[in-house]
């Protein structure tokens, strides 16, 4: 995980991480006293995908992959002047496991919703991260290749 600082723009908090990610202390990060929003994304692994049974998740990432989440983070922060947090898992996960967190403060809670939709949204099409699923039939398969 780095913690980026500029002049420009708000701190932000960025990773990638083969631990369990600790929601509460990215949610930490992002708060202020100036700030009467937090809003957090939590992306789970879920049981099914596309009609079939999910038995469990593996999570690859780029070798420059670090560098794309801090972009991201980086960019949201400095368009919306807010404090933002980003953390990506990598490895192998269960169905339950928390494989993103993305969180944003500020002072009204519109402006935090909509910053931190940016930025999954951003993380999710710009930062090279592979995921393979595997099925309860034992067959796998890789997305976002």
């Amino acid at each position: 995980m780095t913690d980026s600082r500029t002049d420009a723009a708000p701190e932000v908090l960025s990773g990638i991480s083969a631990e369990p990610i600790a929601i509460d202390e990215v949610e930490a990060f992002v708060r202020a006293s100036g700030n009467g929003a937090v809003v957090s994304f939590a992306g789970v692994v879920r049981d099914h995908d596309g009609g079939r049974d999910v038995s469990a998740l593996e999570y690859q990432a780029h070798p420059e992959a670090e560098r794309f989440i801090a972009e991201c983070c980086r960019e949201v922060a400095a368009s919306t002047g807010l404090r933002v947090a980003a953390i990506h898992r990598v490895g192998s996960l269960e169905i339950g496991d928390t494989a993103l967190v993305a969180a944003v403060a500020a002072p009204h809670r519109r402006e935090a919703f909509e910053a931190c939709a940016e930025l999954v949204e951003q993380i999710k099409h710009r930062v090279p991260i592979w995921k393979r699923q595997r099925f309860a039939d034992g067959v796998s398969e890789w997305v976002g290749l």
